[in-house]
């Protein structure tokens, strides 16, 4: 049968179609650092009043605590707009999905009052599934760093990196493939254990209890499963809509520009939401950057304003900085402005938000990273190869600390001159305009100055 649709388009055909058609824009949430920035902060703010939240890289990797009515929610997977009973969640094409990581994460947040949320999560088919088996591949291939080069790369084991190579191996698994003819699936999961048995000889996998067990995760995912290409063209060019995209990971964390290898293995700058949930660049509309107001790392690898000193350790205790997937301590120093610099260039950050000010409160001075030098002089760029960019020197920009409480500041007018001066010389040194300035941990504590 002829559909309306394609007769109205046939009777038509001749007429020139509007440019200016270029349907809803998404905004982007993106980390500015090494993770750990409070974006899931900025994206509740948002998903308070957006239709559709989606992700669209890593995995269980993630870790995002968000505080709603005081209870704290934990999530890795599932977009944090989950909470919002309004909100529809998408898990994009560029996610790799640990099944039984995704069922257990929504048990524990239903037992704390989450509702509703299979209704309201529709899963990409083109999604590659992570196994066990993945995850234990993870802990071998650290072991093994840890013995030929004497360093590990300090991932979560969530089997995020190993999922992403049977991926560019073209051996992956995806949820089409598990939601199709299960005899198989059940022989290409056979073959796929096999290979990595080849390559790890330690590896021991339960194939029938596993199959067993992803049969029934499949069932329980299919409902939610669809055509994610088609999902979010509908959603970009159906009635106006607010979407938003929460990345996981940061810039520095970037396959391509991060501090590689210390890096995950998915692209979360602003490319990634495009390749990840299928969607042209013409519809990227706002990118927020989120960046503490000082610079944390979690695990190993170069950070030139790190401070292993009592204000490293302070800025570590004050602001409670403990890994949420991983419980490992972070790493803390001074707000490198190098690095955000760098995380614009790639990223285009339309504005930016800045979060944990009132960390710095009791400080008597504060330091901001405005350029490395080699053997004296300034280098222009963001060094790409690591010893480079273990040898710089930083050039910092001192500040008097304000000494006192930012906490109870509610607007603009509320923050003491001096962190006004802060806030203002970060904005003018990057060229972005700080849109949000975070003081504390529930929802109000994110002043909006525009």
């Amino acid at each position: 049968g002829d559909s309306a649709a394609r007769r109205g388009s046939r009777s038509a055909y001749w007429l020139k179609r509007p440019r200016n058609d270029t349907g809803n824009k998404v905004t982007v949430v993106l980390g500015a650092q090494w993770g750990d920035e409070g974006k899931g902060k900025v994206v509740d703010l948002l998903a308070t009043q957006s239709d559709l939240v989606c992700r669209c890289q890593g995995g269980n990797n993630a870790g995002h605590t968000v505080v709603v009515e005081g209870t704290e929610y934990d999530f890795h997977l599932l977009p944090s707009g989950i909470i919002n009973p309004k909100s529809i969640c998408v898990i994009g094409n560029g996610v790799v999905i640990h099944l039984p990581g995704l069922f257990e994460e929504a048990e524990k947040n239903e037992k704390k009052g989450l509702k509703g949320w299979e209704k309201r999560l529709i899963v990409s088919d083109r999604a590659h599934l992570v196994f066990d088996f993945h995850q234990v591949v993870d802990g071998i291939q650290e072991t093994q760093r840890q013995a030929t080069e004497g360093k590990i790369i300090g991932t979560t084991k969530k089997g995020i990196g190993p999922t992403y190579t049977s991926k560019a191996s073209r051996i992956g698994l995806r949820v089409c493939d598990l939601l199709g003819d299960f005899k198989e699936f059940s022989t290409k999961f056979k073959n796929l254990v096999a290979q990595y048995q080849s390559m790890y000889s330690s590896l021991t996998v339960d194939t029938d209890t596993q199959l067993k067990k992803l049969k029934e995760y499949g069932e329980r995912l299919r409902p939610m499963v669809r055509d994610g290409v088609y999902y979010m063209y509908e959603a970009l060019h159906g009635p106006p809509k607010k979407i938003l995209v929460e990345g996981a990971n940061a810039a520095l964390l970037d396959i391509d520009f991060g501090t590689y290898p210390f890096v995950t293995s998915s692209n979360c700058t602003v490319g990634g939401a495009c390749t990840g949930l299928g969607i042209p660049p013409l519809n990227i509309g706002e990118v927020y950057g989120v960046s503490k107001a000082y610079t944390t790392r979690v695990g190993i690898g170069a950070f030139p304003t790190e401070q292993l000193n009592a204000t490293g350790e302070l800025l570590q205790t004050r602001g409670h900085e403990v890994g949420v997937t991983t419980g490992r301590k972070r790493r803390c120093g001074w707000l490198d402005l190098v690095i955000l610099r760098y995380a614009h260039m790639i990223n285009g950050f339309t504005a930016i938000a800045l979060t944990k000010l009132d960390i710095l409160d009791v400080l008597d001075e504060i330091k901001v990273g405005v350029a490395y030098k080699i053997n004296g002089k300034r280098i222009p760029h963001f060094p790409a190869n690591m010893e480079l960019l273990h040898k710089v020197e930083v050039e910092y920009e001192t500040f008097p600390g304000w000494k006192s409480d930012t906490s109870a500041a509610r607007k603009w007018n509320d923050l003491p001159q001096k962190a006004q001066n802060y806030i203002r010389f970060v904005e003018n040194h990057i060229g972005v305009p700080i849109k949000w300035v975070g003081v504390g941990k529930s929802r109000e504590c994110m002043i909006q100055m525009f």
